[in-house]
């Protein structure tokens, strides 16, 4: 719904006696063609059988087998951001029948009404007794995917050593299964002015909220990508790994809304106890809050 471009969305019922109903839910369809950006073998499978005539995928693994066309992407390599990858393989359709490459659009990709936002963030910050002048800096120190991530510890020094013309107020966002991690974070800060936001209303509520912050701390996770999705500034935290480095997951805000920090040369790729968080925070201040 917040999406103007996405028409219609159907949901995987899952591994347990989803596969053929999903199968089937796709077949109701009578889809002309699909585009699996990331294809495991169980999706591959459900397509052709779905008897999609038309099937593209990244030349990869097994699952490419069940595809009409593959494009060669060697997506481990990580020469691209993942969002470029998937680009490519739109590009790739379009070129099959014709077409020239799609114009790209300018961010945000994801926008909420603007007297609706306003209207939550001073419904926030009455609740959370704020001043509504405040620089509202989100710090977002969950990770539910397999990088390594700063230290509780380093995201209380990072959000101690901030800087900004004005005042700022963080805000401590998490999921309902990181309160204890927040929790424990908002102990760290102590007398810092700081807030405790638990989303528990929805991934759009959650959405909503991002799109009023002055900035969005995290390392790279979900939540990092929403909000550079809605163009808001954001300072995420990086390993050196390949697969997982801050340009292969590099978010979508404009290139001036954006720092990425990671482990030195001289480090372990995934040592995030060697980043220097102080200079971090002076840079972070200096490019978003003074």
């Amino acid at each position: 719904e917040a999406c103007e471009y996405i028409d219609h969305v159907i949901l995987d019922p899952g591994k347990k006696g989803g596969f053929w109903k999903l199968t089937k839910q796709l077949r109701k369809q009578h889809y002309n063609a699909v585009i699996s950006l990331y294809s495991t073998t169980r999706i591959g499978l459900t397509v052709y059988l779905a008897g999609i005539p038309e099937r593209i995928a990244p030349a990869t693994k097994l699952a490419q087998i069940f595809y009409t066309k593959r494009l060669s992407q060697h997506r481990s390599l990580s020469r691209k951001p993942e969002y470029a990858y998937n680009r490519d393989l739109v590009n790739y359709y379009l070129f099959l029948h014709g077409y020239k490459p799609a114009p790209l659009p300018a961010p945000p990709y994801l926008h909420f009404d603007d007297a609706h936002i306003s209207l939550l963030k001073q419904e926030f910050c009455q609740q959370h007794d704020i001043n509504t002048d405040s620089k509202l800096i989100f710090i977002h120190p969950g990770s539910g995917g397999s990088a390594a991530n700063l230290s509780l510890s380093q995201f209380a020094l990072l959000a101690r050593s901030l800087q900004a013309t004005g005042s700022l107020h963080i805000v401590i966002s998490c999921g309902p299964a990181e309160v204890a991690q927040a929790q424990q974070l908002s102990h760290l800060l102590g007398d810092c002015q700081h807030s405790l936001y638990v989303s528990d209303e929805g991934l759009r509520r959650f959405a909503e909220h991002l799109q009023f912050a002055d900035l969005f701390i995290s390392g790279s996770t979900g939540p990092l990508h929403i909000a550079g999705a809605l163009d808001r500034p954001t300072a995420a935290f990086y390993t050196r790994r390949r697969s997982a480095t801050s340009l292969r997951w590099q978010t979508l805000n404009s290139d001036d809304r954006r720092l990425a920090f990671s482990p030195p040369e001289d480090a372990e790729q995934e040592d995030m106890d060697s980043i220097d968080i102080a200079k971090a925070a002076r840079q972070i201040s200096e490019k978003f809050l003074l």
